[in-house]
């Protein structure tokens, strides 16, 4: 026995199992994290403004930054997070403890503002673009005047304590990334207007993770699914987004929109986002808070203006000159001076205007390409008030730079799954595998009656399901229901091959029919075979559905292949070893 022993341990097969199992151990790093993850942050909130940053994507669970302590109060749990949050009174100082370090920041007061039927005169600040020549180039340039408007009054209404933006989930306690069913979150079904290009298709989804990453959203999942052709299926074309930790109402206010900027001058557009502008200034030297206009303050608002280059082609140059041409030069009264023509350079998004800039008189028919844009973003203080002028910023130059999408998109199907019905769905599919791996055990028990053969067979099933984790944790792979139900199923087949081959072997027992390689041969010429089957039969079910079930396909055919060439060659030495 001892000599079958060593002889088992130093067969190459068993020792290529053993390696796997070792590197799938070392990608699902099991661990006892204690606190709870941070998910994402809230814009323009207590947690951003104190400069806890923003969750970067594609970081393993276990090396999320982790809330530890909030005021020396020890956090192990979501509940322990938002029961001291919940309790807290505005202008409270706050020092939160992380992995990563530790942050000082004090919890706002939230107000809701009325409009009153009375009206108030105000000093506004209006950015002009004028024409001037810069380092031998013709070149445009904002300049500030102050007017004097009517607005509306308001009043601030004390609501409580704002939240301070912190979006927290339980710490990870393995690499194994859990999808929607498990830990909660919004899958939204789009499908593009018009029939897209691989090409196309590739751009559009680069493009919407750049804008969602914008907006600091983590854990999102951005993929194409096709339905089968006619007859089986519609053929149409989806785009499935996947965001844990959001809201319906969030996604569907960030994906519907196509994300076109124009600049119009009229009923003229003069360009767009993308081709038309060939160079977007990002740089902290050429963009930011503009130094002429820089942030002001009326009552309890702040109001701060941002500006960067862009440069045009030559084309879109043209058209806002010819736009130009035919405008007249206004003379203003406040400055005393032929400013500014008639028409005003107006910036759409989504055929939303957001900003309008005055344009200068001598720039009137004038194919200028260096342009400055500009805009604001306004704030309860200063600090915040830069924030988001730079926030609007960046998301303007996403746009400026990205263009907007290569089609319209419209919403098919959403599905939002809370954190509690994931925890539930763990413990079901938790259960539902011991008690399948127990009926195997039980099954296998009665047929052989042999612990020689039903306890490899086990360790050889739990083999599978390890090294199948360790292949997702090390690809990113989410594990959802689909992929629990891909999982039994492989580990299935897997018991069937192993039967075969302890039945193919002991078969010759008694008659010595074959030698030990042909009967091992001959249970891999049915596995091969039934592992082809499975494969075929998967391929289709990757598409099927809008793509939707993936997830179960895919992992199925990574299961069945890891126990092809993994797992079942193992099997077979040990057969092949100890009962022969």
């Amino acid at each position: 026995m001892n000599y079958k022993i060593k002889k088992l341990v130093t067969n190459w097969r068993v020792i290529i199992l053993a390696i796997f199992l070792v590197i799938s151990l070392i990608a699902i790093s099991p661990a006892l994290s204690k606190g709870v993850a941070i998910r994402s942050i809230a814009t323009n909130s207590s947690a951003s403004i104190a400069g806890i940053p923003q969750p970067k994507p594609n970081v393993q669970p276990v090396s999320r930054e982790k809330i530890i302590a909030i005021n020396n109060k020890p956090i192990n749990s979501v509940d322990d997070y938002y029961e001291y949050v919940s309790a807290l009174p505005p202008n409270r100082a706050l020092q939160i403890k992380t992995t990563k370090g530790t942050y000082k920041l004090i919890t706002k007061e939230k107000f809701e503002v009325i409009e009153l039927n009375e009206t108030e005169e105000k000093l506004v600040e209006e950015s002009i673009q004028k024409n001037a020549t810069i380092n031998g180039s013709l070149q445009l340039i904002n300049e500030t005047i102050t007017k004097k408007v009517n607005v509306k009054k308001t009043i601030q209404i004390s609501k409580g304590t704002e939240d301070i933006g912190l979006r927290v989930y339980e710490a990870p306690k393995t690499n194994i990334r859990k999808g929607l069913d498990l830990q909660g979150g919004t899958r939204v079904l789009l499908q593009p207007e018009t029939k897209l290009s691989s090409f196309d298709v590739g751009v559009l989804i680069d493009n919407m993770k750049e804008r969602l990453n914008v907006y600091g959203l983590s854990d999102i999942v951005i993929r194409d699914a096709n339905d089968l052709p006619p007859p089986l299926g519609t053929g149409n074309q989806y785009i499935v987004v996947e965001i844990a930790g959001a809201t319906e109402e969030e996604i569907k206010d960030l994906l519907a929109r196509q994300g076109k900027f124009e600049a119009k001058i009229g009923n003229k557009t003069v360009f767009r986002g993308g081709n038309d502008i060939v160079y977007v200034a990002r740089s902290a030297n050429e963009a930011g808070i503009d130094p002429s206009a820089g942030c002001s303050s009326s009552g309890s608002q702040w109001f701060c203006r941002f500006r960067f280059g862009i440069t045009l082609s030559q084309e879109a140059a043209q058209r806002q000159a010819d736009a130009t041409s035919g405008s007249t030069v206004i003379y203003d009264s406040a400055t005393g001076r032929s400013d500014y023509l008639s028409e005003k350079l107006e910036l759409y998004l989504d055929d939303k205007k957001v900003d309008e800039l005055n344009i200068g008189a001598d720039l009137k028919g004038q194919a200028v390409t260096q342009i400055a844009i500009s805009g604001s973003g306004t704030g309860a203080n200063q600090q915040e008030a830069i924030f988001n002028s730079l926030q609007n910023m960046k998301r303007l130059q996403t746009i400026l730079i990205t263009g907007s999408l290569p089609v319209k998109l419209s919403i098919v199907k959403t599905d939002s799954i809370s954190p509690v019905l994931g925890e539930g769905f763990i413990k079901n599919s938790i259960l539902m595998s011991l008690l399948a791996i127990l009926s195997v055990a039980i099954v296998i028990g009665i047929r052989y009656r042999k612990l020689l053969i039903a306890i490899p067979i086990l360790i050889t099933m739990l083999s599978e399901v390890i090294i199948l984790l360790g292949v997702a944790a090390f690809i990113g792979w989410n594990i959802d229901l689909a992929a629990i139900a891909g999982i039994l199923v492989a580990i299935g087949t897997g018991v069937d091959d192993q039967i075969v081959i302890t039945d193919e072997t002991l078969k010759g027992e008694t008659a010595n029919v074959y030698n030990w390689k042909e009967k091992v041969k001959r249970a891999f010429v049915i596995i091969m075979l039934a592992y082809a089957t499975v494969v075929v039969a998967m391929i289709p079910l990757i598409f099927a559905g809008a793509g939707l079930l993936k997830g179960f396909a895919i992992t199925t055919i990574i299961g069945v292949t890891i126990g092809v060439f993994v797992t079942r060659p193992a099997y077979s030495s040990f057969v092949e070893i100890m009962l022969k």
